[in-house]
Parts: C-alpha cells; sequence; structure tokens
C-alpha cells in the first residue's frame, strides 16, 4: 500500500497491528489503541490497521471459505489482516508471496500464533490459487461488498435510499488533508502561495479551506506552530460561518461552544470575531486539547470542564448571543477517517446516542436569549441523529424557529439542499446541521 514503507521486517509491523486489531475488538478506539504502539513502528502499523478495518467485512468472509471453523483470535486476526491486504491489493508496494512469507514469519514469532503458523501459510496460500472464485462468492455477501457491518449497510440504505451505495463507497475512501487557514493572520492566496514555495501541492481552495492534493506532517506545513492554519475537514468549517452569519463587527456576542474538544471549532469562531466563548468538555483530558489548540494559534476563551446537559452545575445565569452545540455521536459520518468505528458501533449506539443529543439540547436551549441562536450539529449520516433530532426539538420547543441550514451533508454525494453546494466545502465528511434561531411565544 502507498501507506505502508517497505521493510525488511514486515513481520514485526503485520505483529503490532494483530495488538491494534484485538483491542478494537474487544471495544477499544483505534486512536487508544494506537497510542501505545511503539513510535517507530505506529506509522506503518496504523497505515495497515486502516487497510484491514477498511476490509474487514471481505477478509473475514473470505478467511470464512477457507476455514470451516474460525482459528483463535490472534491467529484470526492475522489471517485476516493478510487476507484484507492481498484482496485489495491496488495500492500494495510488496508482492503477494512476500506479504504471505511475512506474515508466516509473524505467526512463527508469537508465542500465541506460532502453532497455527502452518494453518496461515496453507489458507493464504489457498486463497492464491483460488483468488478470483473466493472474491466472487465472499462478495455474494453485503458485508464483504461493502466492508460494513450488515446493521449498518441497512440502516444506510434506508436513511438514504437514492444514494446508499455512493456513502459506502465513500466511507472506504482515503479522505483529504484539508487545512482552515486562520485569516486573522494570513490571507488563504497568501497561504496558498506558502505552500506552493514550500513544495506541497494543493488540489482544491475555498474561502478558508484548502485541500492538499496529499497529506503531510503538520510539521511541514509553513506557520504551523504560528498558529496560520489548522487540519479541519471542509464540513466542519461550515460550524462557525454558519452560526455566525447573522453577527455584526460592532457586537461582542457572548458564545458558548458545548462539547467542544478538540478545539477546532471554538478556534474558528474566535478568528471570525472578537468574542466572549466559554468552551465546555466533559472530559477532562480532552478538555486539555482545547486548551493546547488556542495556545498555538493565540487565542482566548474560558474553558470548563462540565456536562453541558446540566447547566445548573456551571452556568452563571447570563444568557448566550449563540450556542453551538456539536453532539456526542455514532461518528458515522466521519469513518473515513476512522475507519475502525464502524465496527466498534453497535445498532444500539444509535438510540443511546439519540437520546444523550436531546437531553443536551433540552438543557441548553433555556440558555439562548430570545433572538439569538443555536446551531446544532453532528458528524453523523444517520437521520436519528439529524433530522428526526430537528423534527422532535421543534415538536418541543414552540419558541425555536428552523432557519436555512445544510441539514444532512453526505460525502460523495449529491448536494442534500441548496444552502451548501459541493463545492463550497471540497471533499468533505458527512456532516448535519440544523441552525435554530429563539423567537417570542
Amino acid at each position: 500500500m502507498s501507506e505502508i514503507q517497505r521493510s525488511p521486517e514486515l513481520w514485526r509491523q503485520l505483529k503490532a497491528t494483530v495488538d491494534v486489531l484485538l483491542q478494537v475488538s474487544n471495544g477499544q478506539s483505534g486512536s487508544a489503541a494506537m497510542d501505545v504502539v511503539p513510535p517507530h513502528l505506529r506509522g506503518a502499523v496504523q497505515a495497515l490497521a486502516f487497510h484491514a478495518w477498511r476490509n474487514q467485512g471481505r477478509s473475514t468472509a473470505i478467511r470464512s471459505l477457507l476455514a470451516k471453523k474460525p482459528p483463535a483470535p490472534h491467529a484470526d486476526a492475522l489471517l485476516c489482516l493478510a487476507l484484507g491486504l492481498l484482496s485489495n491489493d491496488a495500492d500494495a508496494s510488496y508482492d503477494a508471496f512476500t506479504l504471505v512469507n511475512q506474515t508466516v514469519e509473524a505467526a512463527k514469532q508469537c508465542p500465541r500464533t506460532r502453532s497455527q503458523a502452518n494453518f496461515i501459510n496453507a489458507c493464504l496460500r489457498r486463497y492464491l490459487r483460488e483468488a478470483p472464485q473466493l472474491l466472487a462468492e465472499a462478495d455474494r455477501r453485503l458485508e464483504a461488498r461493502w466492508n460494513h457491518p450488515l446493521w449498518w449497510i441497512k440502516k444506510v440504505q434506508q436513511d438514504h435510499p437514492d444514494r446508499w451505495e455512493a456513502v459506502l463507497t465513500a466511507a472506504n475512501r482515503h479522505p483529504p488533508m484539508t487545512l482552515r487557514v486562520n485569516l486573522r493572520k494570513v490571507t488563504s492566496a497568501q497561504y496558498a502561495l506558502s505552500l506552493q514555495t514550500a513544495g506541497i501541492e494543493v488540489s482544491n481552495a475555498y474561502g478558508s479551506g484548502i485541500e492538499l492534493a496529499k497529506p503531510v506532517a503538520v510539521t511541514q506545513l509553513p506557520g504551523f506552530q504560528e498558529g496560520w492554519v489548522s487540519v479541519q475537514d471542509g464540513a466542519a468549517q461550515v460550524a462557525a460561518t454558519l452560526l455566525l452569519e447573522a453577527a455584526t463587527p460592532q457586537e461582542r456576542p457572548r458564545i458558548l461552544d458545548a462539547c467542544a474538544a478538540p478545539g477546532g471549532k471554538t478556534a474558528h469562531l474566535l478568528e471570525l470575531v472578537e468574542a466572549d466563548v466559554l468552551a465546555l468538555e466533559i472530559d477532562p483530558t480532552r478538555a486539555q486539547r482545547i486548551e493546547q489548540t488556542l495556545k498555538r494559534l493565540g487565542l482566548t476563551a474560558t474553558v470548563l470542564c462540565a456536562d453541558a446537559a446540566e447547566p445548573a452545575t456551571w452556568w452563571d445565569g447570563r444568557p448566550f448571543d449563540y450556542i453551538l452545540l456539536d453532539a456526542p455521536c455514532t461518528a458515522s459520518g466521519i469513518v473515513r477517517r476512522h475507519p475502525d468505528i464502524r465496527w466498534l458501533r453497535r445498532p444500539t449506539d444509535v438510540v443511546q446516542l439519540a437520546a444523550e443529543q436531546r437531553r443536551i439540547l433540552k438543557g441548553l436551549w433555556p440558555l439562548v436569549k430570545e433572538g439569538g441562536r443555536l446551531l446544532y450539529c453532528t458528524c453523523s449520516i444517520f437521520r436519528a441523529e439529524g433530522d428526526e433530532q430537528v423534527k422532535a426539538f421543534l415538536d418541543n420547543n414552540k419558541d425555536a424557529r428552523l432557519l436555512q441550514s445544510p441539514g444532512h451533508l453526505i460525502p460523495a454525494a449529491v448536494p442534500t439542499s441548496s444552502v451548501m453546494a459541493d463545492n463550497q466545502i471540497g471533499d468533505h465528511d458527512g456532516f448535519f446541521y440544523a441552525l435554530f434561531e429563539k423567537t417570542r411565544v
């Protein structure tokens, strides 16, 4: 794969990747599992793990055709990892036989898989002999064809019947690296020129957003440490501009950014207006990331660790002009960036998270002043976390008026509304936006 550097010790990378895959299968997030990987292996392991998750449906289906009974977890993870690489090798930078040999070596080097090295070798060599037939048989299963759990596929089909295939296809693509230029410090044109001078190719530009032709380390970005630019998807950049579209230069609004970590949207608000911003985050560790983000950009906000749905524990009684609620959600719109999510989530998570979203909306709406605005958003493609939430909220709050909003922004799909055309936010993740104004009853 283009993301994976060839190594004479590919087996070490495979062995470390198996540990990450097993942690995720046991409920750990991919990011947390990756944190314990030795730094010299982390880049290669992440690339291998991402490839495994993007191909897990197919690799599991092929393994079931090769073995009547799945082997023990470590051997199964290693076998499926190799099958995922072999069955989708368009980006492969090594030959199939090298991969098989290195996979077998990885099995031999681990006490938990050593006894099954011959079994793994036999399965992989049989796959090489019978690949066309095995692929055709596996791809008869929806999970194999689309590399998502069956419940997820059915939900996307139900929520987006006219474009579900495009949604699932987009989820397996590699996302672009998108930047948000800090217009307080540099114009987009000036920054694009800085990128060109640094030999970094731009593929698209719009407003303060710039898409790179290929990802680079943030340390290579001109002025990154000086706060000229941040990494933020085009759909996420919509939040601050949409919420503040009615703001005037004369006012210094009071803004609440609820569920604010890691602070990208908090920073964007402060880049756009002079404002008094309160950033809330319930997780103390994630709250620290908001502070770090603001420090790098030279911005100031009050950061508070608290539950946004329980304002009695933190609110000073003064209403807010604007509230941004980027609510906890399934993250179903960003699976191309975090492909482990689709395998971590369960159908019950959608219901539980929708209930949490309603709880936070109920807690925050009384804090909006009359004439003020609340922007509800999620990085989700599921209607239970978007359109259905809006309907329920309007039914329960007669003083709420829904303003023109993008609604569901779907990756690689026809724009869902005239408010936000795709070319205004480039190749974006899945998001949902609903903007409410508080009116007199």
